[in-house]
């Protein structure tokens, strides 16, 4: 099992999201504040008025856009993948 960093503070919920952003294919069901409360757990969240939010884990940022449903875009999830992959995280997340 993959170490990755801070996971020890990771809530189950929080675990769970992050083995379905990096669920193979891309799962069509990871609801938006699911991603932003596990990116507010390992890092920092930026809501700008444009409707994006900057998020910085580490040395890494990204930019991504507020879905029109509740639910995480695959492009976005594409996106968290990586930067949680260049944040240290993998898909072999702790359970």
């Amino acid at each position: 099992m993959t170490s990755n960093p801070g996971s020890e503070h990771l809530t189950s919920h929080h675990r769970d999201t992050l083995r379905k952003i990096f669920q193979h294919p891309v799962s069509h069901n990871i609801e938006w504040h699911d991603v932003v409360s596990l990116l507010e757990a390992i890092g920092t969240v930026e809501r700008h008025q444009d409707g994006k939010i900057k998020v910085t884990i580490g040395s890494e940022t990204g930019f991504f856009d507020n879905p029109a449903h509740k639910d995480a875009e695959i492009e976005a999830v594409v996106g968290l993948r990586h930067l949680l992959t260049s944040a240290g995280y993998s898909e072999g997340a702790p359970s």
